[in-house]
């Protein structure tokens, strides 16, 4: 048993811990459920978007020729082969978004709630409660935004939208946080008995949150953590930016465990439930809960609506990843279906 150990955007085979459960099988096209009916030319587009920041040169001469324009499906099955890699627990999908939020540059009005910059090193262990009492941070304001509860659901997701009063948007990404641990909301609320877990959805806190404010605030400061931001130039078509520093793309764009999957490879996807989904992905994001093999957060796209289907998405399935040819046969040299 083989896996590779990252270094940059690319990896070296390695030997596996003697202790390790991890497999890996190479597959063969047909069996990948759904295969023949996708659009492999949208997940060919993708996949350019940031395949040739891959530190390997193997995964380099494959984007160049991708750029030339062959025929999607055919390129995918002539340099690929697909690989499952396993390491003893099951799959689990679920999602995530980009929020979007209304807001001002200015405090004013029912804008009063501040996206903060990184304040210096003396401020950055404040907690939230003591950095939402204080004054200290508001010249560090980027925005200023209608509703706490928001800001604390950017703050989870990492990145968002902000539509501005004067017509205009931006785009914020993580730019730091407060070192302190992270408590949840929806837990907190479940403990005080205010809702029932299968209530905890976040359009349901949210509700709450706006018709209780008080007592909504005193929730909040519950979790000490808080994350700071950074304005991030993106297109006003583009999605926002993954760990590749690229736009990641709606229903096509994967957050992954790296040490499996290398960023900027394309994944076989098979995911049941609500919204049940089999199609190329591309591996272009991580997340600190993203741990394992068959383990991967669904990009769902920006605002509410996406918000909803992302929090509501924890699901089975599989996963498999594309590995150039001469990869794939090195990761895993005896086995073959």
């Amino acid at each position: 048993m083989l896996r590779w150990l990252i270094t940059g955007l690319g990896f070296v085979l390695a030997p596996l811990a003697a202790n390790a459960e991890t497999t890996a099988r190479v597959l063969e096209f047909d069996t990948l459920s759904g295969w023949q009916d996708d659009d492999h030319a949208a997940a060919l587009d993708v996949f350019q978007e940031t395949c040739r920041l891959m530190d390997d040169a193997e995964w380099r001469n494959l984007c160049a020729f991708a750029a030339t324009g062959p025929d999607a499906k055919n390129f995918f099955e002539l340099f690929f082969r697909p690989v499952l890699i396993e390491d003893g627990s099951p799959a689990l999908f679920t999602g995530y978004f980009e929020p979007e939020l209304f807001g001002s540059r200015s405090r004013n009005g029912q804008y009063r709630y501040p996206l903060y910059r990184k304040p210096p090193a003396e401020y950055v262990n404040l907690t939230r409660k003591e950095i939402d009492q204080s004054s200290l941070l508001s010249g560090l304001a980027i925005a200023w935004v209608d509703n706490p509860v928001d800001v604390y659901y950017l703050q989870i997701q990492g990145s968002g939208r902000v539509r501005l009063t004067d017509g205009s948007a931006i785009r914020v990404g993580y730019g730091g946080e407060n070192g302190h641990p992270n408590r949840s909301i929806a837990q907190e609320l479940i403990n005080r008995g205010i809702m029932k877990r299968s209530e905890a959805s976040n359009a349901r806190i949210r509700s709450w949150f706006n018709r209780n404010p008080s007592l909504g605030q005193e929730i909040l400061w519950t979790n000490p953590s808080y994350v700071f931001f950074r304005k991030v130039s993106v297109p006003g078509n583009k999605g926002p930016r993954g760990a590749m520093n690229r736009s990641i793309t709606a229903l096509r764009s994967l957050a992954v465990d790296p040490r499996y999957i290398p960023l900027g490879a394309p994944v076989w996807m098979e995911k049941s439930g609500r919204l049940a989904l089999k199609r190329l992905m591309v591996a272009q994001d991580t997340g600190a809960a993203i741990k394992g093999a068959q383990r991967a957060d669904v990009f769902f796209g920006t605002g509410a609506a996406a918000g909803e289907i992302a929090a509501q998405t924890n699901d089975a399935g599989r996963m498999v990843v594309l590995m150039p040819i001469q990869t794939a046969f090195a990761i895993a040299p005896d086995w073959a279906e």
